[in-house]
This record gives structure tokens, C-alpha cells and sequence, in this order.
């Protein structure tokens, strides 16, 4: 078997499954917009992970950055900021997932290195 390349892909796929559960874990399943994001953005989040976890590309760490400005973005966008278990969860796991895949991009020399022969460092 194949070594896993960034622990933080393993991170992310338990993350997806935590926002999958978490409308229900938390509360807050009845507040529909939360729950169907929470849920899609879960699935979405565990399928990139686990994508970039048997076969790792830049573009995969690059949609979990995008997955995580949504879901920081969402609870304003969907208008459920008031429901505040559904909002930090949002953004609480919205950081999280943004700090650990930019984090892969910037120390992953495969993935950084059209930034160094750009900048010539």
C-alpha cells in the first residue's frame, strides 16, 4: 500500500464526515439551508480528500480551499448567521479545512513550484 502523502487530506475526510453528522449532532437538522450545506459540502469534502489521498494533485488541496471560503461564506450567503451552533460550525470548520490544505500547497514542493520558478527562490 501506498504511503499517505499529506496527513492533512486524512484530517480533511474526517471533517467532511463531521459536517455530514454534525446537523444532527449539534441540533440543528431542522434548520434546512444549514443542514443540506453542512451535508453536500461534507460529501464533497470527504470525495476531494479521499481523491487526494490515493492519487494527490495540487487541484485537489486548491477545491478544499474553495469548500472552505464557501462554508465560511454560507451562513451569510444562506441567510442562517442568526442560527449561531449552525454558523461556527460553518466557519469554525471552514478555517480549519482552509489552514490545512493551503498549508499542504505551501510546504508540498510539487505542489509549490511553479511559485518558485516564478519568483526565481
Amino acid at each position: 500500500m501506498k504511503p499517505l502523502k499529506h496527513w492533512a487530506d486524512a484530517v480533511n475526510a474526517i471533517l467532511g464526515v463531521w459536517l455530514v453528522v454534525s446537523p444532527w449532532l449539534l441540533g440543528y437538522q431542522d434548520v434546512s439551508a444549514a443542514m443540506w450545506n453542512a451535508s453536500i459540502v461534507g460529501v464533497a469534502l470527504i470525495a476531494v480528500a479521499m481523491g487526494a489521498i490515493f492519487v494527490p494533485r495540487a487541484w485537489e488541496e486548491w477545491t478544499e480551499c474553495g469548500l472552505a471560503v464557501w462554508l465560511l461564506a454560507s451562513p451569510w450567503l444562506l441567510g442562517f448567521a442568526a442560527m449561531q451552533t449552525a454558523m461556527l460550525t460553518a466557519v469554525a470548520t471552514g478555517v480549519v479545512i482552509f489552514a490545512l490544505a493551503l498549508w499542504t500547497l505551501m510546504t508540498d514542493s510539487e505542489y509549490n513550484g511553479w511559485w518558485h520558478k516564478a519568483t526565481g527562490h
